[in-house]
């Protein structure tokens, strides 16, 4: 088979691509958390096993969007998936084996993987749209991101259910084997010369000089940051130690707010046109809703009830901001090498994840889910006020 030109279908190719990496990302994030706490590991244990997950997301980014504009999206794209098989590979081992410090090591392979395969991704569509077609690069930007957070949905309610019905090993090596056929798809149809820059970056020049990037990219840090420090290990910690839910219970609700979650997003185009003015206004509008939810819990209100109705109206909201960003992240990046734009806005965001990871299993142990809600109004507060003088 020869690589397709058409840039629907090299758009098309990498949105499966990226669908099935999504799918495995998401199912492997569920089995981490609720394997490892099943074998007795404290909530901050749980969270020291991203760690390097999410600090190698923050280097990968902005080396890899150098790397990419000399060798090609398609490429890196390829690599991440050849380090997420190994990292998968990594936990077939004896549960003996599974210490903490060798699965920080393989998570820190799939943190490798994750970004590169997403930077790769994303920075894809800026060079198969021509420059004028704005409300086309929204949409396809919108399609690609919520179509991958429902598919990372469905990974949520893919790693329980694997994890319940053929254990830990049996899931990691399906899922091994899954991503390998991909792979080999992908060697066959992808273009390889696609996002190749013509004056590639020097590696001093990684660092963005545009205000609105760097602007930008410090509002994604806190915007994340305030959805992970609640969202990644404090509440399916509390939902299987608190209120006694099994795997699938709390894979099927986690899964059904991702895959939610991805819808809206891919229905912002038709709900808010996308401008730093559009950033600013939807962070401010959710920025009380954790502290809220916060608030029920102190005065008693029906746990369960508050939980699910917080987490689909923060959902929804946190969507549209999320493919706000998305949009204006690769609208803003340079025309040529814009993989080096779009890995430092990326690294913002890996940085987010990885102060949050840790803050989630360390204010959960210590005080609680309520405190990780209170943080989470906090840092959306920072990242509302970061946004408020993004270009209009």
């Amino acid at each position: 088979m020869v690589a397709i030109k058409s840039p629907t279908a090299q758009y098309i190719i990498v949105t499966l691509n990226y669908w099935a990496f999504t799918l495995t990302d998401g199912a492997l994030r569920m089995l981490v958390v609720l394997f490892f706490h099943g074998l007795g590991f404290s909530p901050l244990e749980i969270a020291g096993l991203f760690l390097l997950y999410e600090f190698f997301g923050v280097v990968t980014n902005l080396l890899g969007g150098w790397l990419a504009s000399a060798i090609g999206l398609t490429i890196t794209m390829q690599l991440g998936l050849t380090l997420q098989i190994i990292a998968l590979c990594m936990l077939l081992v004896d549960n003996s084996m599974l210490t903490v410090t060798y699965v920080m090591v393989a998570q820190a392979l799939s943190g490798i993987a994750k970004d590169l395969n997403k930077m790769s991704a994303k920075t894809s569509i800026k060079s198969l749209i021509p420059n004028d077609e704005k409300n086309r690069l929204y949409r396809w930007v919108a399609m690609l991101t919520g179509s991958k957070n429902a598919l990372k949905g469905i990974g949520f309610f893919l790693g329980g259910w694997l994890l319940a019905s053929i254990g830990f090993q049996g899931a990691v090596g399906t899922m091994a084997a899954l991503l390998l056929i991909v792979l080999l798809f992908s060697l066959a149809l992808l273009d390889r010369s696609t996002g190749i820059a013509k004056k590639p970056s020097k590696l001093t020049q990684l660092l963005s000089k545009s205000a609105a990037i760097n602007r930008l990219s410090a509002a994604r840090f806190f915007l994340f940051g305030s959805r992970d420090i609640w969202f990644v290990v404090a509440l399916p910690v509390f939902l299987q130690a608190e209120l006694g839910w099994s795997y699938m219970q709390v894979g099927s609700l986690l899964a059904a707010w991702v895959i939610g979650y991805g819808v809206v997003q891919t229905l912002a185009p038709k709900v808010t046109a996308a401008s730093g003015k559009t950033a600013f206004e939807w962070a401010a509008a959710i920025c009380l809703l954790p502290a809220a939810i916060a608030a029920g819990l102190h005065l008693g209100w029906n746990t369960e009830m508050l939980i699910i109705a917080g987490l689909l109206i923060f959902g929804a909201l946190f969507a549209i901001n999320s493919s706000v960003h998305s949009y204006l992240i690769v609208s803003y990046a340079r025309e040529d090498g814009a993989s080096v734009d779009v890995g430092f806005y990326y690294m913002a965001n890996a940085a987010g994840r990885l102060v949050s990871t840790l803050l989630s299993g360390l204010i959960y142990q210590y005080y609680g889910l309520a405190a990780c809600l209170v943080s989470a109004s906090i840092l959306l507060v920072a990242a509302a006020v970061i946004s408020w003088k993004l270009p209009r």
